[in-house]
Formats: C-alpha cells, sequence, structure tokens
C-alpha cells in the first residue's frame, strides 16, 4: 500500500468538484447553466448518470464518433456511466491540448457520491494531474425535509443524508418556494448532520460558480481552524472535542488541540483507523501542525482513501492541530484518545 503521506511539491494540478443532490434538487439546471453562459472559464461537465435525463441535448453538438463535446463558450461535455469510464474519461480530457480549468462531475441522484470521489485517490498516474477540490451537494428546499426523515430507504442507507453528511459545501436550492422561517429550520437541520460545510442558497439554480468551484481543501480546513477558534474558551484544557447536535446515528466528531503531531504516529493510528472503520468512516478532513515540519499538513480522507500532504507554510500566528471525522456511529472517545497518543511530546 501506497503511503497517503506526500512530500511538499508545487501543486499544478486540475481541481475536480463532484456535485451531487437527491432527484431534482436541481443539478442539472446548474450545469446546463455552466455549459452555455459565458463565465469565463474552461470547465468540463462529466455526467455520471444512470438513466435519468442530463444535459440539455440541444446544448450537446451530437457527433457519432466524439464522446467528448465541445460548447460554444468553450467548456465541454461527457459522459461516464461507471467508474473505469469515469478515470478513462478524465485521462482524455486532461490530455487534450487546451488546458481546463475545472473538471464537475455530476453523480445521479440516487448514487452514493463516494465511489466517484475515491477515484481520485486511486493509485493511477491521473492521480497527478488532477485533485479532488470538493464535494458539493444540492438540496431542493422545498422536498428536502421529508427525505431527511428516514434513516434508510428501500432498506439501505438513506442516500440524502449521505450526500449532505459528506459535503464540503451545501447548496440549498429553489429558496424562492420556501419562507424563509422554512429555510432557517432547513438550514439547523442540515447543520445538524454536517457541522463544517458552508451553506449556500440559490433560486433556479443561479450560482456564483466562485461559491461552488476552486473552494479547495484549504479553504474547508480553514473553517476548521475557525470551528476550533470557536471552541477554545469553553475549553479546560488542551484537548477538547467539538460537539454539535446530531443524528443519532450519523454524527461529526471534531478535535482541536494547540501543538503538533508526531507524523508516524499520526500515520500509523490513520492506517489502522481507515482499515477498521472503513464503512462506518465516511470523511475526514483536517489541517494539523506536524512536528519538525514548517509546514501545514492538509488531510482527506473518503472511506479507507486517505491523502495527507504538505501545503501552505505556517505565518505566526500559534500552530495547532484540528480534524474532523465524519461517519456513523463514532466511537468519539476512541477518537480523541487515539488523536491524543499522536501528539508529539
Amino acid at each position: 500500500m501506497n503511503s497517503p503521506f506526500n512530500a511538499p511539491t508545487p501543486n499544478t494540478k486540475i481541481p475536480v468538484t463532484i456535485l451531487t443532490g437527491f432527484l431534482g434538487a436541481g443539478k442539472t439546471t446548474l450545469l446546463n447553466y455552466i455549459l452555455k453562459e459565458n463565465h469565463g472559464r474552461k470547465i468540463a461537465v462529466i455526467e455520471n448518470e444512470f438513466g435519468e435525463v442530463g444535459i440539455d441535448g440541444d446544448l450537446v453538438l451530437s457527433s457519432e464518433t466524439e464522446e467528448i463535446y465541445e460548447m460554444v463558450n468553450g467548456c465541454v461535455c461527457c459522459t461516464a456511466e461507471v467508474r473505469e469510464d469515469l478515470v478513462r474519461i478524465v485521462r482524455e480530457l486532461v490530455a487534450r491540448p487546451v488546458r481546463l480549468d475545472h473538471i464537475l462531475i455530476e453523480t445521479s441522484g440516487l448514487a452514493d457520491p463516494y465511489p466517484v470521489a475515491q477515484s481520485f485517490f486511486i493509485n493511477d498516474p491521473i492521480a497527478n494531474e488532477v485533485e479532488l477540490d470538493a464535494i458539493v451537494t444540492m438540496v431542493d428546499a422545498k422536498h428536502i425535509a421529508q427525505h431527511l426523515e428516514d434513516l434508510q430507504l428501500d432498506g439501505v442507507d438513506n442516500q440524502a443524508v449521505d450526500q449532505i453528511v459528506c459535503a464540503d459545501r451545501i447548496v440549498i436550492n429553489k429558496v424562492d418556494l420556501v419562507s424563509s422561517a422554512e429555510v432557517a429550520a432547513l438550514s439547523e437541520k442540515i447543520r445538524g448532520l454536517n457541522a463544517t460545510a458552508d451553506l449556500v442558497t440559490s433560486s433556479y439554480a443561479e450560482i456564483d460558480l466562485t461559491k461552488i468551484l476552486g473552494i479547495g481543501a484549504f479553504e474547508s480546513t480553514q473553517k476548521l481552524m475557525e470551528i476550533g477558534a470557536e471552541h477554545d474558551h469553553h475549553a479546560d484544557d488542551h484537548d477538547h472535542d467539538l460537539d454539535h447536535a446530531h443524528d443519532p446515528s450519523v454524527s461529526s466528531v471534531g478535535i482541536a488541540v494547540d501543538g503538533a503531531v508526531n507524523l508516524g504516529a499520526f500515520h500509523r493510528w490513520i492506517s489502522e483507523l481507515r482499515s477498521a472503520q472503513a464503512d462506518n468512516l465516511y470523511r475526514m478532513k483536517g489541517v494539523l501542525a506536524v512536528q519538525d515540519q514548517d509546514q501545514r499538513y492538509v488531510l482527506q480522507g473518503v472511506h479507507s482513501l486517505v491523502e495527507f500532504r504538505a501545503s501552505t507554510l505556517w505565518g505566526t500566528e500559534p500552530r495547532s492541530s484540528k480534524i474532523v471525522f465524519i461517519g456513523r456511529d463514532l466511537d468519539r472517545a476512541a477518537l480523541n484518545q487515539g488523536f491524543a497518543a499522536c501528539l508529539a511530546g
């Protein structure tokens, strides 16, 4: 198994955003907007679909031989039905002479976003060219609440819940159809499932693209830093966990400490954790100080696939380490204890 700990390198990778959301949330409306508006970016849109009505047929220049369709505004559109297809299409997009600014992958409304996200952690040369920027989840302001009530739909995990739990950013769409009080109540409910994602509201999927593209690990880790800071004054001790109201089985466990981690100890702990809890540990993300290293380290994990890499240099602010775990039936005490054991002496 390759080490997920990478030496610092200049970041020239093309960012990839995974767009997910339950049926009718407005994903296709957003993609049609991206493919026709004059936003000045070269964006590749990949539909990872299973029989749903997708991109507006009038937009796609039909071709018998081409899988990648050029748009008038410089964007491209293509379809990938399975994961192997997805990786192949991404390879073809990266090989094109005109460099893309961004790749956006739409998942089926009933699909688990994790397998798609995992495609960008694989041991494949394409991982040197692209990186996961963020998982963006769209929700329908009028109808999502009823989908969140059941922990299981049709005997399987509730995908509407899972899509919110794993998101880095959540777009509450169709706010024109509900009252501001309903939006506030829904935001609170979503906060219970995901305490770290930023929320954005929209109508007709008209979204400022800077709110969903290029937000990156850096911004999500900045958010973690802020959450840690919010809780600092509550702490009687060095080490404290960040508690949030949550659905009883899906929860987030956040830990913030002043100081640095021992790289070897942290590596061993994360490796054990991802092996032992691959099924119920959906997501982990964090920003950490590492003993004897001048850079911040960014942690991104999706189930058992983990990347931990050097990022920006620490400034004059105190070096601290913050990490958030999201999953089902997490053992808060064990996670706190495991992380504490990784701290540099």
